[in-house]
């Protein structure tokens, strides 16, 4: 039985597709918005996704999957002012906004194919379903919950009494501490922007009944969603942070259009921290895969690791346990290649008693910790067989950390320049001045390489 925890309901429930005839589970996930390079706590929101992919298809299930990506509408406030996010990086980099979301989307999907994240069936474009999206907005105005002002189209919190159902917030203490002045004719404090009215400046913007428009961030998620899913849908993902204002005027538009709920279950993965704190760019720590991998880290790696903690749990990043990571993912592989090939034939009762609980794990909501540590058990079998092997090919189905992949032995491709100071080193050493020895050291440090005494001589590693 596969159990999953629904944010809607705060409890862990049963999972059953609305579509049990064709045993078809409908997903959709908040996909990036694409105005800079996603990092590494992104990713994490990414893996989670694909890693609820495979346990469904482990259970058996067809999928029907949506991601958007955003490429208009998300201001940079996250609400329902301050500039467009892709047309604010356009001008800091003199580029045009079809660029910019394609420079940033190209590296997305090569992000994602590094971290063997599956690509869901439907990834859709916010600037190619405009359309969709004016209609989707009229829908809810002609159901009389949204209003037009001289700014935008509001959606009108006061006309749902379910509103703040997902993030459960004190909306009293909330309307009664809110602004207004964002937007004086906006009716409640609370009401978002369906549709903004545009400015002469701005660069993204369309003709529509409303006059020259582009959407709030919120409905094109609800609208896209509407198309490709219907009004009703098995499984909504993303981030915690989407929560209290995003997932929440999602569900409020959607009841506002079709009077639904658009999914059965809200589902949410927590933070990834740096050194127990914030990610910011100001503290230097908001780090991509390619700073993984300068550093010797390969993504699946990256992907091993946010297997250490649970989903909704935070999960805390740091150098020390990245490369302890990658040593652990090394390990593994090396287990397992230890089994391919052995003719010993294991007992199907054994072999079915760990699959099981390699199942029962991803069955109770996703608990990869666990399933990971039925996969060491596996690889850690002092009798050698393929079975064994075989067993831990399918786990891997789910794990996707390329598992039977033989260690590579590293080979650095060492500058000319350092391989100068090495010798000068070399030379100093065999003369015993170590004083001379010791700044080259410290040289050769500040470009970036370390240097290993050994009885073999000198060993050279990036750092």
């Amino acid at each position: 039985m596969l159990k999953l925890y629904n944010t809607l309901t705060r409890k862990k429930e049963e999972f059953v597709p609305l579509d049990k005839k064709n045993n078809i589970v409908k997903i959709y996930t908040c996909g990036p918005t694409v105005y800079n390079y996603a990092h590494i706590g992104n990713m994490r929101a990414y893996i989670f996704m694909d890693t609820l992919r495979k346990v469904l298809k482990y259970n058996g299930y067809k999928l029907n999957h949506v991601m958007n990506i955003t490429d208009v509408g998300h201001l940079t406030s996250d609400e329902d002012y301050g500039e467009d996010k892709m047309a604010k990086s356009a001008k800091e980099q003199h580029k045009s906004v079809t660029e910019i979301a394609k420079i940033y989307t190209d590296a997305f999907m090569k992000d994602i194919e590094s971290l063997n994240i599956e690509k869901p069936e439907h990834i859709v474009k916010a600037t190619d379903h405009i359309k969709d999206m004016e209609e989707y907005v009229d829908k809810i105005v002609k159901n009389g919950y949204a209003y037009e002002t001289s700014k935008g189209v509001y959606f009108d919190t006061s006309k749902l009494k379910s509103y703040g159902e997902l993030s459960r917030v004190d909306l009293k203490n909330q309307r009664a501490g809110a602004r207004i002045d964002i937007d004086e004719e906006k009716k409640n404090p609370l009401d978002f922007a369906l549709w903004i009215k545009a400015p002469k400046e701005h660069i993204m913007k369309w003709n529509s009944k409303y006059g020259v428009c582009y959407p709030g961030w919120h409905i094109e998620c609800s609208a896209m969603s509407n198309k490709y899913l219907g009004d009703k849908f098995d499984i909504h993902t993303g981030g915690v942070d989407h929560i209290p204002i995003h997932h929440e005027n999602e569900i409020a538009q959607s009841k506002g259009a079709t009077g639904k709920n658009p999914a059965n279950f809200w589902m949410h993965v927590e933070f990834l921290l740096i050194d127990n704190g914030k990610m910011s760019k100001s503290l230097g720590n908001v780090y991509k895969l390619d700073d993984l991998i300068k550093r010797g880290i390969e993504p699946l790696a990256y992907r091993f690791f946010t297997y250490t903690s649970h989903y909704r749990n935070k999960l805390n990043f740091t150098w020390d346990a990245i490369k302890a990571a990658q040593i652990s993912l090394d390990r593994l592989r090396e287990l397992t290649l230890s089994h391919k090939g052995v003719d010993t034939k294991i007992d199907k009762q054994k072999l079915g008693d760990f699959e099981n609980r390699f199942k029962n794990a991803l069955n109770d909501d996703l608990n990869m910790p666990a399933s990971l540590a039925v996969a060491f058990e596996v690889a850690k079998e002092h009798e050698k067989s393929n079975d064994y092997y075989l067993l831990l090919k399918k786990f891997d189905t789910v794990l996707s950390l390329n598992i039977d992949l033989k260690k590579q032995e590293e080979k650095i491709k060492i500058p000319e320049e350092i391989k100068n100071i090495l010798q000068e080193r070399k030379e100093a050493r065999d003369k015993k001045d170590f004083k001379t020895s010791d700044i080259l050291r410290d040289k050769l440090k500040s470009l970036g390489y370390i240097v290993i005494d050994s009885k073999e001589g000198q060993k050279i590693e990036k750092i």
